[in-house]
């Protein structure tokens, strides 16, 4: 059998096929909503600062309305205001730190909080001691794919990175600190 065939058993021909146009276009997907939504999933994903005409480019909106709409984000602290002409945006990390951090505060007690810490801390000792590094910034890729397929390294140190976020703002729970998120080489639980 060819790795392409479907086996007998797997479709006793009672089903029809999908209707694939009756499937939303991903430009309608992306589109819909109101504005203020569509700009506020465009700001969360801008790590740089971003003119206001490319921002309601990409959220389908009329430049002013962009900028009413951004400088009340502003005022929230979601984004960054960068001033010059043009005016810039760009999301605010600390904002979305510090508001990870309250919802782990409501979703689990400071007992739970330590008992996740823990075991994430648990997972990045064991890329440590596989990687013999102290982060995954210290790990060469090329190094690393000399013992492990190259894909395989990759992952790996992409969730040691992801674990070693994780880890700082679990630490911040612990510590209470709606802020600042500290390195997790510092943590001490």
């Amino acid at each position: 059998m060819d790795l392409t065939d479907i086996p007998d058993e797997a479709y006793d021909g009672g089903e029809s096929p999908p209707d694939f146009s009756a499937f939303e276009s991903p430009d309608t997907l992306l589109t819909g909503g109101s504005i203020r939504e569509r700009l506020l999933d465009i700001v969360t994903a801008i790590r740089s600062p971003t003119k206001v005409s490319a921002i309601a480019d990409r959220a389908d909106c009329d430049t002013e309305t962009a900028r009413d709409y951004l400088a009340w984000f502003a005022e929230m602290g979601i984004v960054r205001r960068y001033d010059g002409r043009p005016m810039r945006y760009a999301r605010n990390d600390a904002y979305f730190q510090w508001r990870c951090i309250n919802r782990l505060h409501e979703a689990y007690s400071e007992a739970e909080i330590v008992e996740l810490l823990s075991g994430v801390l648990d997972d990045i000792d064991e890329y440590r001691d596989q990687f013999d590094a102290d982060s995954p910034d210290e790990v060469s890729l090329v190094e690393a794919s000399e013992t492990t397929a190259t894909e395989a390294a990759w992952e790996a140190l992409s969730e040691w990175e992801t674990l070693e976020r994780r880890a700082a703002l679990l630490d911040a729970a612990r510590r209470g600190q709606p802020g600042g998120v500290d390195t997790p080489r510092s943590i001490d639980v």
